[in-house]
């Protein structure tokens, strides 16, 4: 399949990478809607690629997008995805504001300039809080991964909690009278501790080994300047039973990493530790908590805990987007991989079997 035409314009774009870390902080605070997945440092701990923003600009308008570039074993081609997380497109003006031209055009500078790295396809997860499907249904490769959940910050407190599910209720009603100390982690040591306790939470799921984390991942999550981090901790008297990075920009606040001890799991602090976070939020005039959906946008036990909080749910797409079709097909021939319709891209089935999955969802809590 080709893209091209003899009368569109030349293309207009260029490509921002970690050597200019202001222009790249410059697109993102410049952007109408934007999220912390979309910076340049959030990008840098994630390993699988390198960080790059394709950047299409047309008169004062632009419109950015966030990539990490990966080789492709034993082949001449490479290909791009996005940090784990919901990021997709940004700009300095609403997509549903775009023009057609000017969306054909992003279109064509996009697919050349995936021709001249030789690129086969690119995966990323899109925002929910953010129109990103009008201007990318437009591409193609536009698919649906269910639902995710989120919390409204702006209704009273009382009418938040009347909506959980009524024993949840009864069960953080009952964790609040254990007189657990809720705090944010203010020392280096608290951040070691935590490292081993979430690491210690994957070995009893048998996560895949990119599921786990050193002590210097979370030190440069939480000291960075480009957007909001703090560890959240539950202790039981002197024992640390319970934890969670919290993340927020603009107007919403997630969950990103959390953990509980193995001593504490029958009593699930990890109820507490959400309905926290809640009021974290609404201290930092955040209007919506996200909490995410279940692995691969199934409805699995992760996604029936969340929806213990609330029943509000957005659409959650990704844009699984082929470049080269000729290319994809000839990669999937030659490593022989399952016809998994729900895996993307498909050659990469045989080379990291839990790729999708993390891909799919950033929800890695317990």
């Amino acid at each position: 399949m080709s893209y091209f035409e003899n009368d569109l314009p030349v293309p207009m774009y260029h490509i921002v990478t970690d050597q200019d870390a202001e222009k790249w902080f410059s697109y993102v605070k410049k952007s109408v809607d934007y999220d912390i997945y979309h910076t340049l440092h959030y990008h840098t701990l994630d390993k699988r690629g390198e960080p790059i923003l394709f950047v299409y600009e047309e008169g004062e308008t632009f419109i950015a997008l966030p990539l990490l570039k990966r080789t492709i074993e034993n082949a001449n081609y490479c290909d791009f995805t996005s940090s784990y997380g919901y990021a997709g497109p940004i700009s300095n003006k609403k997509f549903e504001s775009l023009t057609n031209s000017l969306i054909a055009n992003f279109k064509y500078s996009f697919v050349n300039f995936m021709q001249k790295n030789q690129a086969v396809s690119v995966f990323s997860r899109l925002n929910p809080f953010i129109n990103q499907q009008f201007l990318l249904e437009k591409m193609g490769g536009l698919r649906s991964n269910g639902k995710t959940i989120y919390i409204d910050l702006m209704q009273p407190i009382e009418e938040q909690r009347s909506k959980y599910d009524k024993r949840l209720g009864r069960q953080i009603r009952q964790l609040r009278k254990k007189g657990y100390v809720v705090k944010e982690a203010d020392t280096q040591e608290e951040i070691r501790l935590f490292t081993i306790m979430y690491n210690k939470n994957m070995e009893r799921l048998e996560a895949d080994k990119s599921y786990f984390f050193t002590e210097e991942y979370f030190s440069a999550l939480l000291e960075n300047s480009e957007f909001n981090c703090k560890l959240i901790l539950i202790y039981d008297g002197e024992e640390m039973i319970c934890g969670a990075t919290v993340i927020w920009s603009d107007d919403v606040i997630r969950n990103h990493l959390s953990a509980t001890s193995e001593s504490h799991i029958h009593f699930s602090p990890s109820k507490l530790i959400v309905d926290e976070i809640s009021l974290i939020g609404r201290e930092l005039g955040m209007k919506f908590f996200h909490l995410g959906g279940g692995v691969g946008g199934k409805q699995d036990t992760l996604f029936k805990f969340k929806s213990l909080f609330s029943d509000l749910l957005l659409d959650d797409n990704i844009w699984c987007f082929i470049a080269d079709e000729s290319a994809y097909n000839k990669l999937v021939e030659e490593k022989k991989t399952g016809q998994s319709k729900d895996y993307f891209p498909l050659y990469r089935n045989v080379q990291n079997a839990v790729e999708q999955p993390k891909s799919y969802t950033n929800e890695k809590q317990v």
